[in-house]
Formats: C-alpha cells, structure tokens, sequence
C-alpha cells in the first residue's frame, strides 16, 4: 500500500545516509542534534556483528524494546528506536529519576548546603508528629540516599493528600535507619523536598544550570507533589540521549567538556555500595542477581564492576567503567529480560583496542537499526473498511468516562479521528488506518489515573494511534501514549444507529473493560 511504499523508502533512504555517515565519522559534536560525538563501532573495539547479535538476542528475550545508545569512549557507535519511538520523544524514566535527584544532592553538598549526616527532622520542624520517636530522631539524609530510612512497609502516597512531607514524619520507622535496605521511593521524595527548603527552587530549577543546561538537555518535565515540589523519585521526562549524557558524567567522575561539574568524591561514593540488599547471603549465593550486588547513593551496583541507573519498566542506564562504555536504553519489559542479551552477546562484543573495518557486518547491523518496529497491535485487514458505514456523532448513556458523546470522522485514505467529548473537555484523537499517526493531547494516559501520580504540569502528552477493521461492522483502535508506555484500546462496534465501545488500557490489564454506548444524535 502507499504507507508502506513510503516507509520502506524511508528506512531505505536512512539506511543509504548511515552508510556515507560511516565513511566520514566526526567526533565533532556540534553537527549532531543531542550535541554527543559519534564513531563507528570497530573504530572504538565493538564488533559490528556482535551488535547485530545482541540486537537480535533483545528482540527475541525481551517485550518490548523502545530505544537505545551506545557509547564507548564518550562516543555514540549505535543506536535504535523501534517505531513509533523517535530519538525526539521524550520517555517517562520512572525511577532513572532518583539518580538525577541524588546528584542535585551532591551538588548541595560540594556547595556547603547541606551534609549527609544533616537529621531529617531538622527541615521541617513545623511538619513533625506529636510524638517524634527515637528511630525518626535518628534519620539523616544519608539513609534516605541508601534506601535505609526504615519504614517497612514503606508509605505510599495518593494525589488527593496533602502534605506529602508530614505524611513521610508520621510514617513509624520500625527498624533503625542506616540497619536495612528497603526501597521507596518516597525517601527519595524526602530528598527532593529538603532540596527545596534549602535553596527555594525545585530539583528542575536547582539542576538547570549545574547539569541540565552544561549537558544540553532541554525539554525537560518533571511532576511535582501538590505543593509543586518535585516528586524526585519518579516523574522524569526526557529523551534517551539526556539519561545516556548523565552515565556518560558518571563514568567522567563528574566532569563535562573538561570542566569539573560534580565532584569526584561524590560520584565515586555514589557508585560504590553503600548498602546491600541481602546482606546475609554470600557473594556465591547471590551471583547474577543484579538486584543484590549492593546499592550506592540512588544507583545501582551490578557485576562485572558495573553500575546502573534504573526506572521501572527497564529505564536503564548501564555504566561499565573498566570498558569506558555507557549503554542507555528505554523499554516496556521485565528487567529480567534484559540482562542476559547484555552479558551474553553485548559485552563480549567489547575490546580493548581498535578492530579491523567490516563493511559487510556494519552494513546488516545498520540496515537492522534502522528498521526497527514494534509489532502492530493489530493484524492489518485490507478487506474490511467500514468507515464509510459509520455515523459521525453518538450521543453517550451514562458511562464510568464521564463522557457526553464521542464522534467519529475518517479522511480518503481510512484515517480516524475520534472526538471524546464531557461537560468540561473535548479531545482528538487521530488514528492511522494500519499504520501510526501521532499527535499531541492534554488527556492524561493511563498511566496518570493511578492515583499515586500526579500529572499536574505534566501535559500536552506525545501519543500515536493506529486504527484496523476487524470487519464492516468493528472498527479496533490502538491508543499509544509514547511518554509513558502505557496504551489503550477501544473495541467500537457499530449496529444500525447504535455503538457499543469497549475500552482496555495496559495500567490496568486485569480490570474488566470500560463499556461506552450511545446512539447516533
């Protein structure tokens, strides 16, 4: 079909400017959009045909790969995002945002601003319970870096609370803190808002000229807590080339274009384990458990002397010195997926000097970067288009939406647009009769009806749509909202004068369907 004329003559055309790009590879990182140098992999001791088969391997293990950056001696030698994802597209980093709260803490420390002894309870006097325990008297910013505060099980917070700070002080504390690891995120929250009280400005405000702006990362958002403070342990929005530039200082101890930025004692102690997840167990018992290698200030230690920066969902930032490489990555799969195509096919791949140019292998891994998808989440059915059957507007029962009445309306080429309409709202939606389209809307995604989030500042979100006909009568639409992986799908069916739609999102996968039906206004 014509979509498809025009994609393969894309990748083609790609694939052609990767190949004279290979012939004459700048290290001059102005000419590139992200500002990061690039090489080819033999020039920097990555074997091409083990790229390919770890490329590969990854598809093959995991679920669902959106990108990913590979560095090596500062420099870019590969690269990849599955369609719909674009190098452009910023990607919700989850957790990954727990280390970029840590460093504005080191920054506050080289700074004289704070000390990692400080005692929580010290910020905010007028925020602590009747009856401050001897456990709580004790927490210093120290135990919330190490995942040691302990709260067990740790608190959990709701966006229709308020005052998320006193929430944390009146959380018990049933171990001593610094004596066990117990991950949460709201310690890292706890970070965040000392961080605030301190200097007056959010993590995002403290970091934009000591990081964000020295790295080049821009477009950045970040949710905040009801008060507007930085959730510091999740919310983070930014591309894969941000997260790659932040290992990327790491493995630098610190310093950017030759300018000390944060400092070395800070990234080496960051990056050691200052705590262990299971103490008890020996290094034998816990070999090729990444998750029980030990923990430093918001990072992760992994094997073979590497260290990982790491959101749910397998937001990854892995960090290997002893190879000078940075592999950064963004995906929807279990993290168990991922490291054996790492350890298996990609670290072998790694020497210690300059390899032998391969045309030919370099030519199939670039010809598999660039025409990497993901899978359609429906069969294309060119036999069935019933579009031309559909009324324009249904006038909606009450329904779990809130919504008044949904249209739909459909351009030459089959292309969807559905119109979702309440009291207060109206959103578009655009959808590519077997292919992407995308667009931009102020609905929140799936995502964001969990209620532990927040999504105030959040918005306009980047999503892509896909649209099939199981048949003249059932119409499938795919909801993909690509800054937060999350995705929805609409089941419409069309009898007579009436619609019936069914709608699934992956946030809640084992809840039953939304059902939506109306009639033609």
């Amino acid at each position: 079909n014509t979509f498809g004329f025009f994609r393969s003559l894309f990748f083609s055309t790609l694939f052609v400017l990767s190949l004279l790009y290979s012939c004459n590879i700048s290290s001059d990182s102005t000419s590139f959009p992200d500002g990061l140098p690039r090489s080819s992999p033999e020039r920097e001791g990555i074997s091409s045909e083990g790229l390919l088969r770890f490329v590969n391997a990854a598809e093959e293990q995991t679920t669902e790969f959106h990108s990913f950056m590979l560095l090596r001696h500062g420099k870019v030698v590969a690269e990849g995002w599955w369609h719909p994802y674009k190098p452009e597209i910023n990607h919700h980093m989850y957790s990954v945002s727990k280390t970029f709260t840590s460093a504005a803490i080191g920054f506050a420390v080289q700074e004289g601003l704070l000390r990692l002894e400080d005692k929580v309870i010290s910020f905010f006097p007028d925020q602590l319970p009747d009856t401050i325990s001897s456990n709580l008297s004790a927490l210093t910013i120290r135990n919330l870096l190490t995942m040691s505060a302990g709260q067990i099980p740790p608190p959990t917070f709701q966006i229709t609370d308020q005052n998320w700070v006193k929430l944390f002080l009146s959380t018990p504390i049933d171990t001593l803190p610094g004596s066990r690891f117990t991950y949460s995120s709201y310690t890292t929250y706890m970070l965040s808002a000392i961080l605030h009280k301190v200097t007056g400005n959010s993590v995002f405000e403290y970091l934009t000229p000591r990081l964000f702006i020295p790295l080049g990362i821009t477009d950045i958002q970040w949710e905040t807590d009801p008060d507007g403070i930085n959730c510091g342990g999740w919310g983070l929005r930014i591309k894969t080339a941000d997260l790659a530039k932040l290992g990327q200082l790491y493995i630098q101890k610190g310093k950017w274009n030759g300018k000390q930025l944060l400092a070395e004692a800070w990234v080496n102690d960051s990056t050691s384990p200052q705590i262990y997840q299971q103490p008890d167990r020996s290094p034998e018992e816990l070999r090729g458990n990444e998750g029980a290698q030990g923990y430093g200030y918001q990072l992760w230690i992994c094997s073979h002397n590497s260290y990982r920066i790491d959101g749910a969902f397998a937001q990854i930032c892995l960090v290997i010195p002893e190879k000078d490489v940075v592999f950064a990555m963004t995906a929807r799969m279990s993290k168990g997926d991922f490291w054996k195509p790492i350890w298996n096919e990609l670290y072998p791949s790694l020497f210690d000097e300059p390899l032998a140019e391969n045309k030919e292998a370099y030519s199939r891994l670039m010809e598999k970067l660039t025409s990497l998808h993901l899978k359609a989440p429906f069969p294309e059915n060119e036999s069935e288009k019933g579009y031309s059957k559909v009324a324009k507007s249904y006038t909606l029962d009450p329904n779990p939406l809130h919504l008044s009445e949904i249209n739909f309306s459909f351009d030459s080429g089959g292309n969807c647009m559905m119109e979702m309409v309440s009291d207060t709202t109206r959103y578009d939606f655009n959808f590519g009769l077997n292919h992407w389209m995308y667009g931009t809307t102020q609905r929140p995604g799936p995502y964001y009806y969990n209620l532990r989030r927040n999504p105030v500042g959040m918005a306009p979100f980047n999503y892509t749509g896909w649209a099939s006909w199981n048949s003249s009568e059932e119409l499938l639409l795919n909801l993909f909202y690509l800054t937060d992986i999350q995705s929805e799908t609409f089941v419409c069916q069309f009898h007579g004068d009436s619609v019936s739609i069914s709608i699934t999102n992956t946030e809640f996968a084992n809840d039953p369907p939304k059902t939506l039906t109306g009639r033609i206004k």
